[in-house]
């Protein structure tokens, strides 16, 4: 994937040890650790399967473990911001795991190949190995099968629910109890 040029830095899988622990700790899973210029991104999830998400709560109990076994280890060089964090409802899909975790989900992909017919691909997530990602379309029932490498960018997309109406048509009327105004004519 774009994201995903090799193994993971030192810095970075230092870090990954020190966090672990703590995400652990709080009942959490570690999603993901990026660095980006001079933010250090943790970012913290529920457990695979759970009912509900990280509460603003979770993340600043986290930040406050994070940063202080950070600034006891220092294993990160030069300054930095730390920033602790959810994926969110639209998360992005950068590893082989976020791809697994998201099976049964709706996706949306951009490969990275401009030249390609079909340079986006969407629907649901049907399957994810170590390689490849096997995506069900939406439209059609045919599945397509990409491979990680020619993945520009992934993520899972969120549907908001479909409100159902009463089948009644608004009123007129004002709710009872309302004052209606009576004209008159002279």
């Amino acid at each position: 994937m774009g994201t995903e040029t090799g193994p993971e830095s030192p810095v970075l899988a230092r870090v990954r040890e020190l966090v672990i622990p703590i995400a652990s700790d709080l009942g959490l899973d570690l999603y993901d650790i990026e660095q980006r210029g001079g933010t250090l991104r943790v970012t913290l999830d529920t457990p695979a399967g759970s009912a509900s998400g990280v509460t603003l709560d979770d993340l600043a109990l986290a930040s406050r473990l994070v940063s202080r076994e950070l600034d006891h280890h220092d294993p990160v060089p030069g300054h930095y911001t730390l920033e602790v964090t959810s994926p969110g409802v639209e998360r992005a899909l950068r590893t082989p795991a976020h791809f697994r975790r998201a099976i049964g989900t709706t996706v949306s992909i951009r490969l990275a190949d401009v030249g390609h017919d079909e340079r986006r691909v969407s629907g649901v997530l049907v399957a994810a190995d170590d390689t490849t990602a096997t995506i069900r379309s939406l439209d059609e029932p045919t599945e397509r099968t990409v491979r990680y490498d020619q993945i520009d960018r992934a993520k899972t997309v969120f549907e908001w629910p479909v409100a159902r109406s009463s089948g009644r048509t608004p009123s007129k009327q004002p709710p009872s109890g309302a004052k209606q105004k009576k004209e008159h004519s002279a």
